[in-house]
């Protein structure tokens, strides 16, 4: 029986803070996952349109083990600035890989588009993400918000606002397992817009509104939901970070981070497309000092696209409403 971390967040896996920074009137902004000390780190992309930075190191294969931050932010591939933000930060607290006696803070990244949200995009020469990422790195805590903050400020879903979500859970062998989404598919995270989300069955008490799934179920539920359908499309994507605290290596971290892609299959109809940036990051602290036997191993890939199917349902059902926005939120419905 799974059961959740204490604050049912991915700082429930120890080692780990998050920070975030929100621009209202741009609709828009960064998270990011500072790791206390280096954590190994994989990655998997799954999205027809990703946006990233330092993603190639994190292959298996390539020298660097270990990474001290990963960001999540909007503002398309002008977000891409925000990793700068968080790198100056780190570097400023003398963090970072030694290379020939200088400090070099490894930070991968990656964006979602949310230019079309009703914010105010028109911010002169240079985009303000590499601002928002050094403020999202000094407001670094185990205790932040959900729903409509930070990469999840202007985020949307398929008829409705998106959001930043997280979630953890704590399985039978001790060890704990985190995940943090910031939600803005071209798909739908609820059944043919009703209040019942795809990730029901995964749901711990009521931490995305108890619901279930509807009974009987819409006669329409498999109809194929797109965001901005009738216009052009191109603007989506899910990013996610799933995180543990057991001893992984580093291929070990890929394979956590393919098996939290499940949790978008789970959560989110459809997924994974052409127009979707679909990307998770995956981060192993080894904080438990726990190293798996296979079967508990596979218990925690399991747990992975569980606790990612319940984050991202909970960024959905947390976001509020502001001033210029084009689609409702779900408390709405």
């Amino acid at each position: 029986m799974f059961r959740t971390g204490r604050r049912n967040l991915i700082t429930d896996v120890a080692g780990l803070r998050v920070g975030n920074a929100s621009d209202v009137r741009l609709k828009s902004g960064v998270t990011t996952v500072v790791c206390d000390e280096p954590a190994v780190a994989g990655v998997q992309i799954l999205g027809g349109a990703p946006g990233t930075r330092e993603t190639d190191l994190l292959e298996p294969h390539n020298s660097i083990e270990a990474i001290h931050a990963v960001v999540l932010s909007g503002g398309s591939a002008f977000g891409l600035d925000a990793a700068s933000g968080v790198q100056a930060a780190l570097r400023e607290r003398g963090i970072g890989v030694e290379v020939g006696g200088f400090r070099v803070p490894i930070v991968p990244a990656a964006i979602l588009f949310d230019l079309r949200n009703g914010g105010d995009k028109d911010w002169g020469r240079y985009p303000p993400y590499r601002d928002l990422g050094y403020a999202a790195a000094q407001a670094v805590s185990s205790d932040f918000a959900l729903g409509t903050v930070g990469a999840g400020t202007g985020a949307l879903s398929s008829g409705l606002k998106g959001g930043l979500g997280s979630a953890s859970t704590v399985l039978d062998s001790g060890v704990t397992i985190g995940a943090l989404a910031a939600v803005n598919p071209t798909g739908s995270v609820t059944i043919a817009r009703s209040r019942h989300f795809w990730a029901a069955p995964f749901e711990i008490g009521d931490e995305f509104g108890g619901l279930g799934y509807p009974s009987p179920m819409p006669e329409n539920a498999k109809k194929i939901l797109l965001k901005f359908r009738d216009k052009q499309v191109g603007g989506n994507t899910t990013i996610a970070v799933i995180a543990t605290d057991a001893l992984l290596t580093k291929a070990a971290a890929k394979r956590l981070a393919i098996s939290a892609h499940d949790g978008f299959v789970r959560a989110i109809w459809p997924t994974h497309t052409p127009a979707d940036g679909d990307l998770v990051f995956a981060l192993a602290t080894g904080k438990s000092g726990i190293e798996l036997a296979p079967n508990d191993a596979i218990d925690l890939y399991a747990a992975a696209g569980a606790t990612m199917a319940r984050a991202i349902s909970r960024g959905v059902f947390a976001a509020t409403p502001a001033k210029g926005d084009v689609f409702p939120v779900w408390s709405s419905r």
